[in-house]
């Protein structure tokens, strides 16, 4: 009787909760947007919008190109490493020069955190890419 709410009667409807029962989720309408974000969308002509995904199709075609050689044998492996790197840290300073409006799918999170995260990555799979004969 305790783990029920004070108003409920002795018989409410709906299921008794136990002491180790979780609440119920909690469902929103949807993230909250920031209005300039959202007009600038509206605003957006669908050349820019065919610009804002050019530079996402560069570096998915440049990591595409570098999986293609890596496929290829193992003794290629180490150059299709290096493309790959290459264009992720080409991904990393594409995200810093471009404003967010025309980064596209680059842009994920803040401009740093992309940036960062491109960086590590390349820079990663270059070491990995020396590393490979």
């Amino acid at each position: 009787m305790a783990n029920r709410p004070a108003d409920a009667g002795a018989h409410s409807a709906g299921p008794q909760r136990g002491p180790a029962a979780a609440p119920p989720p909690v469902h929103h309408q949807g993230f909250p947007r920031s209005p300039r974000r959202i007009a600038s969308a509206r605003n957006a002509s669908p050349a820019a919008l065919a610009v804002a995904w050019l530079p996402y199709l560069i570096v998915l075609a440049g990591v595409a190109a570098g999986m293609f050689v890596i496929w290829q044998g193992s003794q290629y492996a180490g150059q299709g490493a290096g493309l790959v790197g290459g264009t992720l840290l080409l991904a990393a300073v594409t995200r810093l020069v471009l404003p967010p409006r025309y980064a596209g799918l680059l842009a994920s999170r803040g401009r740093a955190l992309d940036v960062a995260t491109y960086a590590v990555l390349g820079v990663a799979v270059l070491v990995v890419a020396a590393t490979l004969p």
